[in-house]
């Protein structure tokens, strides 16, 4: 048995789901949606929560979505020429530049839990789609051990609930495409529900 799969043995099932979550945000700010993407987002399967009602609006926006549709949306939102509609870094939101002390607080913060920046990658570290996968990881264990409850609450109220939120009802905002609408919407809920849960750990 591998030490990853013991450490996820222990990881309560609501605590996987939060993970999951993450990670699929995660994933569809870092790069547009492939079709295979676009077909598991289609069958995605909600509930009658809050969260569970825009994973259905989600599934909805991505039935009239196409892969090429998507990466000339996520061109035009994140990279631009020169620069996207959307700046989705931490030290923009809270500071308004780029590369502030938001990002070496982070650095500092990532170095404590052994998370290293992926080779190849030139996007600074708080960058939206990097913080929710490194919370993923911190939930699963993916580095090194489990993140207490505690480790995850301040790392979400350092480095992503001060910004983040407002980052998601940006993304809702546009009016360019539905999918990443509803992405925005998604992140919006999920961010209150999480900050809700922390508060009540306090």
């Amino acid at each position: 048995m591998s030490h990853l799969t013991s450490l996820r043995e222990v990881i309560a099932p609501e605590d996987v789901d939060r993970a999951v979550l993450y990670g699929f945000i995660g994933r569809m700010l870092q790069a547009a949606p492939s079709d295979a993407d676009l077909t598991t987002i289609r069958n995605l399967e909600s509930d009658d929560t809050a969260l569970g009602g825009e994973l259905a609006a989600l599934s909805k926006a991505a039935a009239g979505s196409t892969p090429e549709g998507l990466s000339r949306i996520y061109q035009d939102l994140f990279i631009g020429v020169g620069r996207g509609e959307l700046l989705p870094y931490g030290s923009y939101y809270l500071t308004g530049f780029l590369h502030e002390k938001p990002l070496a607080d982070l650095r500092a913060s990532m170095a404590r839990f052994g998370i290293e920046r992926s080779e190849g990658v030139s996007e600074p570290e708080d960058h939206i789609a990097a913080l929710m996968q490194m919370m993923e990881g911190l939930i699963m264990g993916e580095f090194g051990q489990v993140a207490t409850l505690e480790e995850q609450r301040k790392f979400f109220i350092e480095h992503i609930g001060s910004w983040a939120g407002h980052f998601f009802k940006d993304l809702a905002a546009i009016k360019s495409d539905p999918f990443y609408a509803a992405v925005g919407v998604l992140g919006t809920v999920f961010m209150a529900v999480e900050a809700d849960a922390f508060a009540m750990t306090e």
